[in-house]
C-alpha cells in the first residue's frame, strides 16, 4: 500500500475507533454483543478483507500494513476486532495460501466483503495444544467426505457462513500427516452448535462448540485437493496470525499506558499527583519500555515476512513476548488506578480480563516457548 493510502486508512480507522467503538465498550461488555450497525460499518470500511488480495475483493494489505491496523484496533475492546478477525486471519488464509483456484474464486470474495463470516475449526474437547492429535474424522464416500466430530472454542461459529475444518483422513498413528483441511458450508445438514461460551473476558466475542454429525462435504472442498496437507496449512496460517495477535497486544498496551499516565497525573495522594511518586513512575517506565520492545519486534518481523524471509520462530517470539507484556501492563495499570482499577466504571478491569486470553489462543505461551527452543536446537544441529 502506498504511504498516502496507508495514512488515510489508518486515520480513518483511528477516528472510527475513537468516535464510534470506544463509547460502546461498556455496552458490548454488558450485553455480550457487538451491534449489527457496527458490523455493517466494518464491512463498509473493508475490514473483513484486509489481508485478502485485491483480485478477490480485499484490500491486499502487506503484513506490515496489517500489523499497523491491528495496533489501531487494539486501542479499543478486542471484541470489536474479533468480528472480522477470523475473516482476516485463520478463517481465510488457509484458503488463500493452499486452496485451489476454484476454492479461492468461490469463497474469498464473499469473505472479503463480509457477506460471510469465516471460522477456523481446529481445537477439540481433547485436542488443544497437541494439534496433531485431531480426532474429528473425514471418511471418503464417493465424491464426498463424511465429517464426524466436535470442535471447541470456535471463534465466530455462531455467526459463521463458512468453516475451515481440520479433520483426520489418515490413521491416528499418522499424527499430523493424517490431518486434512476442508472448506465446509456452515449451513450443511448435520452441523449443530453448542451453547455460546460464557467467558472471563472478551465479551461480545462469540465462541461455542461446532458439532459435525455425519456432515457430507464435497471432495472438491478439500483444501488444495490433497489429503494430509491440513497440518502444514494450519501452521502457515498461525505464523501470520501470531504476528497479528502480537500487534493487537501492542495496541492494547498503548491504550492502557495512555490511561495510566493520564490517571497518575490527575490522582493526588500525599499532597501531590501520584505521577510524582517514584514507585508509580517505575511502573509507567517499565510498561513503556516493554511496549516499545514488543512493538519493535513485531514491526521488524512483519517487514521480514513481507520480504519473503522464514519468520516462524520469530513470529512465535513476538507472540510470546507481546502477549505476556500486555498482561503485565494491564496488571500495572490496575495497580496504578488502585481501587478504581478494580471498579468496572473505569474500564481498566475489563481490559485486565480481556488480555488474559491473548496468552492462550493462536498457541499458548508455553507452546511458543517449545517452538522457539526446538527451532533453535534444530538450527544448531544443522550447522
Amino acid at each position: 500500500m502506498d504511504p498516502e493510502t496507508r495514512t488515510l486508512l489508518l486515520e480513518t480507522l483511528r477516528r472510527f475507533v475513537r468516535d464510534t467503538l470506544v463509547p460502546l465498550e461498556a455496552q458490548v461488555d454488558e450485553q455480550d454483543e457487538v451491534p449489527e450497525a457496527i458490523v455493517a460499518q466494518m464491512r463498509e470500511l473493508g475490514l473483513f478483507g484486509l489481508s485478502i488480495p485485491e483480485e478477490y475483493g480485499g484490500l491486499g494489505l502487506s503484513m506490515s500494513d496489517e500489523v499497523a491496523v491491528a495496533e489501531e484496533m487494539g486501542q479499543t475492546s478486542p471484541a470489536f476486532r474479533s468480528v472480522f478477525g477470523t475473516n482476516v486471519g485463520i478463517g481465510s488464509q488457509g484458503i488463500l495460501m493452499d486452496g485451489t483456484t476454484e476454492q479461492k474464486s468461490r469463497w474469498l470474495p464473499r469473505i472479503a466483503s463480509g457477506e460471510v463470516i469465516s471460522s477456523f475449526c481446529l481445537t477439540e474437547p481433547d485436542v488443544g495444544s497437541d494439534a496433531g492429535a485431531v480426532q474429528t474424522r473425514a471418511v471418503r464416500d464417493g465424491d464426498s467426505y463424511i465429517l464426524t466430530g466436535t470442535k471447541r472454542f470456535i471463534t465466530n461459529a455462531p455467526r459463521a457462513g463458512v468453516l475451515t475444518v481440520m479433520a483426520r483422513t489418515g490413521t491416528p498413528e499418522d499424527r499430523a500427516a493424517g490431518v486434512s483441511a476442508f472448506i465446509v458450508d456452515a449451513r450443511s445438514p448435520g452441523i449443530s452448535l453448542g451453547r455460546p461460551d460464557r467467558k472471563m473476558g472478551q465479551r461480545g466475542t462469540k465462541t461455542c462448540d461446532a458439532i459435525f454429525d455425519h456432515v457430507r462435504v464435497p471432495a472438491e472442498n478439500l483444501i488444495g485437493g490433497k489429503e494430509g496437507q491440513g497440518f502444514p496449512t494450519a501452521m502457515k496460517v498461525l505464523d501470520r496470525g501470531r504476528l497479528h495477535i502480537a500487534a493487537l497486544s501492542c495496541g492494547i498496551a498503548a491504550r492502557l499506558i495512555r490511561e495510566a499516565v493520564a490517571y497518575a497525573a490527575e490522582r493526588r495522594q500525599f499532597g501531590k499527583p501520584i505521577a510524582e511518586h517514584q514507585l508509580i513512575q517505575a511502573m509507567l517506565a517499565d510498561s513503556r519500555t516493554e511496549w516499545l520492545a514488543a512493538r519493535s519486534m513485531v514491526r521488524d518481523t512483519a517487514a521480514r515476512y513481507d520480504a519473503g524471509e522464514a519468520i516462524a520462530t520469530d513470529a512465535a517470539c513476538c507472540k510470546l513476548f507481546a502477549t505476556e507484556m500486555v498482561g503485565r501492563v494491564a496488571d500495572r495499570t490496575v495497580q496504578i488506578f488502585g481501587g478504581a482499577g478494580y471498579i468496572a466504571d473505569y474500564g481498566i478491569e475489563r481490559f485486565y480480563r480481556d488480555v488474559r486470553l491473548l496468552r492462550l489462543y493462536e498457541g499458548t505461551s508455553q507452546i511458543q516457548q517449545l517452538i522457539i527452543a526446538r527451532d533453535m536446537i534444530r538450527a544448531a544441529g544443522s550447522q
